[in-house]
């Protein structure tokens, strides 16, 4: 299952206890409820009908459902600007932001292959980062795992947006991973991840640090060598 349907799913688990932690696993110490106070808020639908990102792309279908039923949840993930708006970072800019001016320098050579980024719960150390690239066969963008915890590391962790709010929700039953890459091998989703490795990561799952040897960083700036991406377990 992808797109609507299945986040109408996590839309109907969500109403039955929207006070619930999204990030169960984070309890006592961060509480991260689906909807704060219990009572969603969702876009306004003349609004969410013309909604498209600053740089004209569509919303994701899945995205589009959310938002149907609420805005508080990423709202709190700086998503929005004052006037409801949204509010895209670069990916360099998120890495800044979330851990510290001194680790997006390295980053700073994607800034113009993910200029559209948006922070979404989960994680510990890591974060988990929307990326809006080009969309997949269901319409969809990847979602990224950053991870700083032993090398700066960047990887696809979700083939959209669908996908990723289902398995946080416990809906589906992905097994334990590995690597934040490992649905790369997913029967359902795998090949969803393959199209995003090409767009992202010239066709590997992910980078890591030195990133002058990826493959994406040959496509960026040709003359630089070449190695095979690597996982990453997650955490």
């Amino acid at each position: 299952m992808h797109g609507v349907p299945l986040t109408e799913q996590v839309v109907e688990a969500v109403r039955r206890d929207p006070g619930a932690s999204a990030l169960p696993h984070l309890l006592p110490y961060v509480n991260v409820p689906w909807v704060e106070g219990g009572e969603a808020r969702p876009m306004p639908e003349e609004v969410l009908a013309k909604a498209v990102f600053p740089s004209g792309r569509p919303l994701p279908p899945s995205l589009r459902s959310w938002l149907a039923y609420d805005t508080s949840l990423l709202e709190r993930y700086g998503w929005f600007t004052p006037d409801g708006g949204f509010a895209p970072r670069s990916i360099d800019q998120v890495v800044g932001d979330e851990m510290g001016d001194f680790w997006a320098e390295p980053f700073a050579w994607l800034s113009g292959h993910f200029p559209e980024c948006f922070v979404l719960p989960g994680g510990s150390d890591s974060r988990r980062i929307l990326a809006v690239t080009e969309p997949d066969e269901e319409g969809e963008y990847p979602v990224l795992a950053l991870d700083l915890d032993d090398m700066p590391y960047l990887g696809i962790m979700y083939p959209g947006f669908d996908v990723y709010l289902a398995d946080t929700a416990g809906l589906l039953e992905l097994g334990e991973r590995q690597t934040y890459t490992d649905l790369i091998d997913h029967a359902t989703y795998g090949p969803r991840m393959r199209r995003h490795a090409v767009q992202c990561f010239a066709g590997e799952t992910c980078v890591e640090y030195p990133f002058e040897f990826a493959p994406v960083y040959e496509q960026l700036h040709p003359g630089q060598g070449q190695v095979a991406g690597r996982g990453r377990a997650s955490r």
